[in-house]
């Protein structure tokens, strides 16, 4: 950027990597009211790589039924899978496993809940048959050489139950990390979350025996607070966020949900900091703008908007 902007300021006592998890082309998508063109989805992953992210998940082996915007996973990922990234795919059980590996993917998630309320709207189980459910998954994903990440969802906050003892979320999230999941994503799927109760979570979790080095955090914007609960998170030691290009995607269990972090908000932030992610955020912020015109809406992003000059 000419402007040299923002002036970095580095704070030694932060990581000084992050390796961002960006989450626009399955869980942005996912949430469009419309289903986007194949050619749309990997065309944007394809941009997203050339900015510089090295983690794009790709799309979901959801049934078409549940998630019919991503119904086009096994068209998708064979026209994105040999760029030089990581490209993990969501996976809900056995069966969406055995269409990820049959298209050679290489990572896998499986998506469970800290609540019982959500576990039964999103899963119709309860929190432990949610468990049990994916146990299988993830020991075969294991067996095959696969990486497995697990994520969290409502670990701050839920729409029926309010808020959510740290107790309850260091239980399922340590019986995901026994399972086998290489990481836990923590997520504030209704963006309640603020920095203290960040702190508290991550600190619950480690006295559980679950290491900082596994866990990534899973930020929504809802009443502002996701930049600031990032910056607790990194205190903390946590070097893997999870954000999605032009803040695309939302909860909708959370109505005045304003989706998750914006990339581009989280990548301006660690440039003032002086913390290395690999994004050029001109490219990227180019990529949202291409985005937003194809879905016929500006992006949410208050980076975007300032560096498009677009109000």
């Amino acid at each position: 950027m000419s402007t040299g902007l923002p002036m970095t300021v580095p704070d030694l006592s932060l990581p000084a990597r992050v390796r961002i998890h960006e989450v626009g082309a399955r869980d942005g998508l996912q949430n469009e009211k419309t289903a986007v063109p194949t050619d749309v989805k990997a065309e944007f992953v394809r941009r997203l790589a050339a900015a510089g992210l090295t983690t794009i998940e790709a799309t979901s082996f959801v049934h078409p039924k549940w998630v019919p915007q991503l119904a086009d996973a096994e068209e998708l990922f064979p026209r994105v899978r040999d760029l030089p990234v990581r490209l993990p795919v969501l996976v809900p059980n056995e069966r969406g496993l055995d269409r990820a590996l049959a298209l050679g993917a290489r990572e896998v998630a499986v998506f469970a809940s800290a609540t019982e309320s959500f576990a039964k709207a999103n899963l119709n189980r309860t929190v432990d048959e949610a468990l049990a459910m994916f146990a299988p998954t993830v020991t075969r994903a294991i067996e095959a050489g696969l990486k497995v990440r697990g994520y969290l969802s409502m670990c701050f906050g839920d729409p029926w139950e309010g808020a959510v003892p740290v107790e309850q979320v260091v239980r399922v999230t340590k019986a995901l990390a026994d399972m086998g999941c290489d990481e836990l994503s923590l997520g504030d799927t209704i963006g309640v979350a603020t920095p203290g109760h960040v702190q508290a979570l991550l600190t619950g979790l480690n006295e559980a025996g679950v290491p900082t080095s596994r866990i990534a955090v899973h930020f929504h914007d809802t009443y502002g607070q996701a930049l600031s609960n990032t910056l607790a998170a990194l205190r903390h030691g946590v070097t893997t966020v999870d954000a999605s290009a032009g803040g695309l995607g939302g909860c909708p269990y959370a109505k005045s949900a304003t989706g998750n972090l914006a990339t581009e908000d989280l990548v301006w932030m660690l440039d003032g900091l002086g913390i290395e992610t690999g994004v050029d955020l001109a490219a990227l912020t180019a990529t949202s703008v291409w985005m937003a015109e194809q879905l016929g809406r500006p992006s949410p992003s208050r980076t975007v908007r300032a560096l498009s000059h677009k109000e």
